[in-house]
């Protein structure tokens, strides 16, 4: 008798909310903060102001993801609820036009033109399933959290104070801004290569080549801004 084998499990990437929120925060948070003191360290002769500036940029940035994130999240619920009820209303108003629709849209996933009519029966027997059907399949619309728009908010803002202090941190414990400059480029380089790496292994990308993606764009952003700085100042 032959053994039964089981197959390996499946590894798939089950990406949430959360997730992209936190990467959105992050990868700002360890890249603008990073290169505004940057170029503020080629500029002045005081780690105080850095920090100063920087603190200001990393409060008015995580309000600024904040706010976005939260906009972006209640403009998706009231699209979806807009959408929402123009398919009651057609399902109401022209429900041969709307029958017809779903009968198509079977037949476009395999099913028989008799199999797809059966179905079709069936399915508009209940008009809160047919409008779920219709803006699923037709729209291509799922229904969101009416909840993700200040967990968005809240998540981004969070993200982005974290990353934009990590950068700074290297101000509070070096005498000049150039000193700062230079073990805060470590610091961030070696973040942005670490999460650069993570999440390239999350979203299925190769690790090490989005790990140095992440780190050169990081270090292009503040090379700008270093050198953009010192041509204001001359």
């Amino acid at each position: 008798m032959t053994p039964k084998t089981t197959a390996p499990p499946e590894q798939h990437l089950t990406s949430s909310a959360m997730l992209q929120d936190i990467v959105i925060g992050l990868s700002d948070g360890l890249t603008v903060p990073f290169a505004l003191a940057a170029g503020l360290s080629g500029a002045v002769q005081s780690s105080g102001l850095v920090i100063t500036a920087g603190l200001a940029e990393i409060v008015a940035g995580s309000i600024a993801m904040g706010l976005g994130g939260y906009l972006a999240g209640r403009t998706e619920v009231d699209h979806y609820a807009a959408e929402l009820a123009r398919e009651h209303e057609e399902v109401r108003t022209v429900p041969d036009t709307e029958r017809q629709e779903v009968e198509e849209l079977l037949r476009e996933m395999g099913l028989s033109e008799a199999t797809a009519a059966q179905a079709t029966a069936e399915l508009v027997q209940d008009p809160t399933q047919w409008v779920r059907f219709m803006m699923k399949y037709e729209l291509g619309l799922e229904e969101p959290d009416p909840r993700q728009a200040f967990k968005s908010a809240f998540t981004i803002a969070g993200a982005y104070a974290v990353g934009g202090l990590i950068p700074l941190s290297a101000y509070f414990l070096t005498a000049t801004p150039q000193q700062g400059l230079l073990w805060s480029g470590v610091i961030t380089l070696a973040c942005l290569l670490v999460f650069g790496f993570f999440k390239s292994r999350m979203t299925g990308q190769a690790p090490v080549a989005g790990a140095l993606k992440m780190a050169a764009t990081g270090a292009a952003a503040a090379a700008a801004a270093f050198y953009v700085a010192r041509l204001v100042q001359l």
